[in-house]
């Protein structure tokens, strides 16, 4: 089971920082990705790792503002987003992933998800 955490209220422009942690005891967290739903949309990926070297993958709309990240160490995933816009709006979910020629899918099960909400 992973549990995110870290959303809030933030204004136009601003940052937040994302968790998720596994709630019980993993040897390794597997390739990750962070993923959003919008009121009224289908759940979309924002952001993948690989558990091997970490390297990330971005969806266009959050290219250069968003950095994903993760802890070996303690298991834990980040999602730091910056220059937040109105249309990041969401809940943020974060589950295991697997990547084929189609490009990367969720491959695990949904948490509570942490709600991100961007206004003035």
């Amino acid at each position: 089971q992973l549990v995110e955490s870290g959303g809030g209220l933030v204004q136009p422009g601003g940052s937040l920082t994302l968790s998720c942690e596994a709630s019980e005891i993993v040897f390794r967290l597997p390739d990750m990705g962070w993923f959003r739903q919008a009121p009224g949309k289908q759940r979309e990926l924002v952001a993948t790792i690989d558990s091997g070297y970490g390297d990330p993958y971005y969806v266009d709309s959050v290219k250069g503002r968003f950095i994903i990240s993760r802890d070996n160490l303690n298991n834990i995933l980040y999602l730091q987003m910056n220059s937040l816009r109105s249309e990041d709006t969401a809940v943020y979910y974060c589950t295991s992933v697997t990547f084929s020629p189609a490009g990367p899918s969720a491959a695990g099960s949904w948490g509570q998800g942490t709600q991100v909400t961007v206004s003035s």
